[in-house]
């Protein structure tokens, strides 16, 4: 199966240095790799389109892979339940190796003269998604005792006094305030 996440480099790895660009737009699942998230969580949907524009550039040992990554997210409003959409853009500059050395872990593979940026992509984006998102700024939420939502209305609901905490309601301080004390 072709995927413009695959991209050929043997003539970038042949040309050190050299470089490349590469840009395109693509859908962020297209295999369906991923399963949906839950309901409260922010996510991609797989057929959303990720706009991808890098520059490849050759070392000796591998390529750099440095530039944007654009795609769109939803989720959940942390405050008052409404649905969210927001734009993740996210600057990446990451590795390509043949093989993974000592401290490669973090790294990604070349692999038949070829390197597969969805893992990349996939790998950015994820990391990018909030974790809880507002609606915006000022969402003022739902009521915590009736459940209205205040940014559309509002209630005259009142926080109900602790019956452990309600004599102190009655306590009153009258007269001149306490002196300080020098006593050390």
């Amino acid at each position: 199966m072709s995927s413009e996440y695959l991209v050929p480099v043997a003539q970038l790895l042949r040309d050190v240095p050299s470089r490349i660009g590469v840009s395109f737009e693509a859908p962020f699942d297209e295999a369906h790799e991923f399963a949906p998230r839950g309901v409260a969580e922010t996510d991609v949907f797989p057929e959303a389109n990720v706009r991808v524009a890098l520059s490849l550039e050759s070392f000796s040992g591998g390529l750099w892979a440095k530039g944007r990554v654009v795609a769109p997210w939803h989720g959940t409003c942390r405050r008052c339940s409404a649905p969210v959409l927001g734009l993740s853009e996210v600057l990446v500059r990451e590795r390509f190796v043949d093989e993974r050395g000592p401290g490669d872990e973090e790294t990604y593979l070349i692999e038949n003269d070829f390197v597969d940026l969805a893992p990349l992509v996939h790998d950015a984006i994820f990391l990018d998604l909030p974790l809880a998102p507002l609606c915006r700024e000022d969402c003022r939420g739902l009521c915590p005792y009736c459940g209205i939502d205040r940014n559309e209305a509002t209630c005259d609901c009142q926080t109900p006094i602790d019956p452990r905490w309600a004599t102190l309601d009655g306590l009153r301080f009258t007269g001149a305030e306490p002196e300080e004390s020098n006593d050390v």
